[in-house]
């Protein structure tokens, strides 16, 4: 999991949050996404300390968390869960984070 997170974080770059589009996907961004395993779900992408499931709130940290950083509506990405499986999401919506939002 962690080699995933590293592999994102060298290829990220760092920007402005007022330049970051609002359809791009970043810490405390609302998704909705679908996946291969028939899934629609709607989260909100979190630092580790405020994750929690039954709120919807998942942590950077997941696989799930580490695949969605950095997507863009309608982008797809495959990532492995924890089990060893691939599998693909696509992402539906974002919505910036809260905190920025009245920025933009």
């Amino acid at each position: 999991m962690s080699d995933e997170l590293l592999q994102e974080l060298e290829r990220a770059r760092f920007v402005d949050d007022a330049l970051v589009p609002s359809d791009v996907v970043q810490m405390g961004s609302a998704v909705s996404f679908t996946s291969d395993l028939g899934e629609d779900k709607q989260v909100t992408l979190v630092f580790p300390g405020e994750a929690d499931i039954a709120e919807g709130k998942i942590s950077i940290l997941t696989p799930v968390g580490v695949a969605l950083i950095g997507l863009k509506t309608g982008q797809s990405i495959d990532w492995t869960a924890r089990d060893g499986r691939l599998h693909r999401l696509t992402v539906a919506t974002v919505r910036e984070p809260a905190e920025t939002e009245h920025l933009l």
